[in-house]
């Protein structure tokens, strides 16, 4: 009996050593990809803790003589990045808000209900994603100046929901056809009305691919800069990606200071990521496999 079982085991053993060697690998290939993708980091790290003299002259990721953390000073209150980014956040937490709440109201008559022109209208949501947004700059101007919107918060947030919705909504069909419709039926039946069928029991299911859709939008929202360096002209409503201009000269430029404003850019979107990332990968994953 020693002798029979040994065999199995004998046979086992080159298949979970390639398993092995194959999951080392593969984690292997991820840990250099890891690294590649936080060397663009490193690099604009050492860039805004450097003068101008040592960011020409010194090797790309070599140390500064000095750690210059009052380039961060100097950005965040002579440079009003402090008020840039506030205008950031704000514009941001609201145009996501309203473009997943659309989207998700819009998907769910798509997927749970049947009326007339259905198909016309996810057509027509669907047209949009082959709207350049350079082509409509000139006529949202237009329009904007007519209603008297322009230098106006709400002609940015207006263009970010418009231009965001076609996205979201196809992010979030594919999710909403896996849903079971058991639960809502059971709910249907004992007298739950549509606005509490959506609100209590559709969209706590669709949690993940809410992180996903919110994750989306933000990165669009925040790095966004045509929309805002062609509507607004006032201080006061300018958000950080038009404020780095300001430390950009005819003569001289600051780039420390740069730097620096890009790094403060960069960490919101890095911590809602980390925060979301496990809910992204899920709503992705569910949303692209039906039945």
């Amino acid at each position: 009996m020693e002798t029979v079982q040994s065999k199995p085991q004998a046979l086992a053993s080159p298949g979970r050593l390639a398993g092995r060697i194959g999951y080392g690998l593969l984690y292997a290939m991820l840990t250099i990809v890891a690294i590649i993708q936080l060397v663009p980091l490193l690099w604009l790290l050492l860039f805004s803790l450097k003068n101008n003299e040592e960011i020409f002259n010194l090797a790309p990721f070599a140390f500064p003589e000095k750690f210059r953390w009052e380039n961060y000073q100097k950005v965040w209150t002579l440079g009003h990045i402090d008020s840039y980014f506030w205008n950031s956040v704000w514009m941001t937490v609201v145009s996501v808000g309203a473009t997943v709440l659309l989207a998700s109201l819009v998907t769910f008559a798509l997927t749970r209900m049947k009326w007339k022109l259905q198909s016309l209208v996810l057509g027509l949501f669907m047209l949009g994603l082959m709207i350049p947004v350079h082509s409509t700059l000139i006529p949202l101007f237009s329009l904007f100046q007519k209603l008297h919107l322009t230098n106006h918060p709400l002609s940015i947030l207006l263009s970010y929901v418009a231009f965001n919705l076609p996205i979201t909504i196809m992010i979030m069909l594919g999710f909403y056809t896996t849903l079971p419709r058991e639960v809502e039926e059971a709910a249907v039946m004992d007298g739950c009305s549509v606005n509490r069928l959506f609100f209590n029991i559709t969209l706590p299911m669709t949690a993940s691919v809410l992180s996903t859709a919110f994750i989306i939008n933000m990165i669009y929202n925040w790095n966004e800069f045509i929309f805002v360096n062609t509507f607004i002209s006032s201080e006061k409503y300018k958000t950080l990606t038009v404020g780095v201009q300001n430390f950009v000269g005819q003569y001289t430029t600051d780039w420390g200071a740069i730097g620096a404003t890009l790094m403060i850019s960069i960490l919101p979107i890095l911590v809602a990521f980390i925060l979301l990332s496990n809910r992204i990968v899920e709503g992705i994953a569910a949303g692209s496999v039906k039945g």
